[in-house]
């Protein structure tokens, strides 16, 4: 009898396996970085190869660490960083370019181009997203034009793409030895070309952006019965375990929360930062630049949508204080260094480092530091970089209340932010809205868990999954609305200091 189900969670700096038991609590965990590659201004790569391996190893560790012996786990989930686009060797394996990081921005000429014809809303109808350098169709062409011989290597039907989650999936299932080339629709809705109605890939889209339709995976629902194959007995995982669940990573967490009524919604404080608010199984057009798409799809049940507001830069700004200035030498420092001062001293820091996403869409856009004077210090810098996280959390929210018509009674959190006290306090002040973290912070892995085990019946329904759900802690609002709002106001005018910097 199956004790476990893991989850593979690859995200933007680090890969993890997780390993939880039925009550969804966390069984063992191993997790090791990758490097990040910065070849020119604004582009960030990968070496799908150094993810790979780096999978192996966790996978291997946290095996060893729960003491799982063969039949002890169910099936494997699978959640990644999204958009970020790898094509490879269907025969060898071997990447024909580095993964292209989703926070890259090297496609703006490319969206620019497709702009010129529509405007930066031109596929919105079809796909629920702007044209933007974040998503993968864009990168794909960028490959395809900019790589030696991989069109013709694509139009031979050898050359396939994958996001992370694609790429991961079929090594897991053996590779060039038969491995499955599939992606969930979470994934699916991140790439510009899968159309929300009919959740196929758009015939229209592949042919406006040159993307040969054999390249693509075959899309999938979240959580399958029907298994997509399994894991090698020699491979890391040491057993044929199922492989039947996947969710882009934001999707996953929103499955980990158990946000499965419509108005439910949580964020995730990571790399970026991810609000998702459940908006059922019809689509919400968005008109305040937040992103449609998928939620998740179990079995044979009715796709669940969602609205997001994508933050490009929050948990990385806190890294950038520690790698590029030396302002820190460990992250979780900042709370410390931050708490030195009372307030932020009059600064506000927009860390447009790669432009803006939601709900603004500006590639133009870069970062800035305003209001300085000579009154202020480190700490009132660190302080600022947390106040933006939830500065930008609050925007995003804002413009779901306007399309959703939706009241956020209280706010879900997870991700390794989350732990910075200081931060939570300051989010909920700013939103008004208690802010609530739970037992299982890391519920990205979870709710990649929860897919897999879903679909093999170790979980029977949404209901058991609601049951694991525990508050760890709760932060109520404290600042009183006048504050509030001045504050606030601080921000937006910083926000529009940061438009039209680049030309």
């Amino acid at each position: 009898m199956a004790k476990y189900a893991a989850a593979v969670d690859q995200g933007t700096t680090s890969t993890r396996c997780m390993i939880f038991n039925r009550s969804g609590e966390v069984i063992s965990i191993a997790q090791k970085e990758h490097e990040q590659i910065y070849p020119k201004p604004g582009w960030v790569e990968h070496d799908p190869m150094e993810i790979w391996e780096r999978t192996q190893e966790v996978v291997k560790e946290a095996v060893a660490k729960a003491g799982a012996e063969p039949g002890d786990i169910a099936a494997v989930g699978v959640t990644n960083q999204r958009e970020t686009t790898i094509v490879w060797d269907r025969k060898t394996g071997k990447p024909y370019y580095n993964a292209i990081v989703w926070q890259d921005t090297r496609t703006k000429e490319i969206c620019d181009e497709l702009a010129m014809d529509g405007g930066q809303d031109r596929f919105r109808p079809k796909v629920g997203l702007p044209l933007a350098t974040y998503f993968s169709g864009p990168k794909i062409k960028w490959i395809l034009d900019n790589v030696e011989g991989v069109r013709e290597a694509a139009e031979r039907g050898d050359a396939i793409f994958g996001n992370i989650d694609t790429w991961e999936i079929w090594w897991l299932t053996g590779g060039p030895d038969g491995g499955a080339h599939v992606t969930d629709v979470s994934n699916a809705s991140r790439t510009m070309l899968m159309n929300l109605e009919t959740l196929d890939w758009d015939d229209e889209i592949l042919g406006i952006l040159g993307i040969p339709r054999q390249m693509l995976p075959r899309i999938v629902p979240s959580s399958d019965p029907n298994v997509w194959g399994t894991t090698p007995k020699d491979g890391p995982f040491g057993d044929a375990i199922p492989v039947c669940g996947d969710l882009g990573d934001q999707q996953a967490a929103l499955v980990g929360q158990t946000c499965y009524s419509v108005g439910e919604a949580k964020n995730t404080y990571g790399t970026g930062c991810f609000m998702l608010l459940n908006t059922g199984t019809t689509p919400v057009p968005s008109k305040s630049g937040l992103l449609t798409t998928l939620a998740y799809k179990i079995g044979d049940e009715p796709a669940v949508y969602a609205l997001e507001g994508s933050i490009a830069i929050t948990g990385a700004l806190v890294q950038w204080l520690r790698d590029n200035l030396g302002l820190i030498s460990k992250s979780a420092e900042v709370e410390d260094l931050a708490k030195t001062v009372e307030d932020n001293g009059g600064i506000y820091f927009v860390p447009a480092f790669s432009g803006l996403f939601a709900p603004y869409w500006r590639s133009d856009a870069r970062g800035v530091i305003v209001g300085l004077t000579r009154y202020i210090n480190r700490g009132h810098i660190a302080r600022a970089a947390l106040e933006a996280t939830a500065y930008q959390t609050r925007e995003v929210l804002d413009a779901m209340k306007k399309d959703s018509g939706v009241e956020l009674k209280a706010l879900k959190v997870d991700g390794g932010m989350v732990y910075n006290e200081l931060l939570m306090q300051f989010q909920a002040d700013i939103l008004g809205v208690p802010v609530v973290r739970p037992k299982v912070a890391e519920t990205t892995s979870l709710g990649a868990a929860y897919a897999a085990g879903l679909a093999v019946g170790f979980w029977d329904n949404l209901e058991d999954l609601r049951a694991n759900w525990q508050v760890d802690k709760t932060w109520e609002p404290k600042m009183d609305e006048a504050t509030r709002e001045q504050l606030y106001k601080g921000w937006l005018k910083a926000v529009e200091r940061t438009f039209n910097w680049v030309e």
